[in-house]
């Protein structure tokens, strides 16, 4: 197949050192198991599809499982997204994905933790909320059900927000404590009032309009079929699966 993607030397070289130890035997190649990886995630082909070339398939899969489970991936894209970014100006927005029926299910997994899948006037979603820097490349990200506000998602993410001049948001961010909460962490909020405001919030028009850049960055990460539509149950296999598009897109 022409289409297939094959990670070169040079990004092999970035994510190397990312990688966990090996114990006892030797890992199989790791650039064909994770080329495989990417193909599938970009695809969204079930893993038995893989083709030939990046075959077995099990060995694709029982990567992508015990790696996900590690948070390698998740811990790759903080990785290379800390060596360097343009954090003077940094952006926050959400966006719903939507869930197949192969993921949709509501109950419990073992431990009561939840799936982090929710019902909207939509169907069935999970919800990406999404730092990323002044160029709209993906720093941190935060998944919840698809009815929990913006508001949630800024509370997680505001403890880990990098130093900045600036973070722009839309209207669902307008809450009293975000803008307090970034002040004292010596970030000027850039987030316009609700209409439901008696007096408008003032804020820079201009610098605003540079927002747009974390709508593009969700809709590169919206070409990966896996991303796009969620497939996976467990929240951290799918989490993974946002990380990995993120960091072939932006950080390679």
């Amino acid at each position: 197949m022409s289409n297939l993607f094959w990670l070169i030397d040079d990004q092999m070289a970035r994510l190397r050192p990312y990688f966990p130890k090996s114990h006892g035997k030797p890992r199989v190649d790791d650039r064909r198991v994770l080329s495989g990886i990417i193909f599938i995630n970009r695809s969204g082909l079930l893993w038995s599809d893989a083709p030939k070339e990046y075959r077995p398939p099990k060995t694709l899969y029982n990567r992508w499982k015990r790696w996900s489970d590690m948070g390698v991936f998740a811990r790759i894209m903080v990785g290379l997204a800390s060596e360097g970014t343009d954090r003077k100006t940094v952006m926050i927005d959400g966006t719903y994905l939507k869930e197949h029926r192969t993921a949709s299910s509501l109950r419990f997994e073992k431990g009561g933790r939840g799936r982090l899948i929710g019902r909207t006037k939509g169907g069935m979603n999970t919800k990406l909320h999404a730092v990323t820097d002044a160029v709209g490349r993906p720093i941190r990200f935060f998944i919840t059900a698809g009815q929990v506000s913006d508001y949630t998602g800024a509370r997680a993410l505001v403890s880990s927000l990098p130093s900045a001049d600036w973070l722009l948001g839309d209207r669902g961010y307008d809450a009293v404590w975000f803008p307090d909460a970034l002040i004292e962490k010596g970030i000027k909020p850039c987030i316009p009032g609700r209409k439901s405001r008696d007096k408008p919030i003032k804020y820079d028009k201009r610098r605003y309009k540079r927002r747009n850049r974390i709508e593009i960055m969700f809709g590169r990460l919206k070409d990966w079929r896996r991303f796009a539509t969620r497939y996976d149950r467990c929240p951290k296999v799918f989490l993974s699966a946002i990380a990995l598009a993120a960091i072939v897109l932006f950080w390679l």
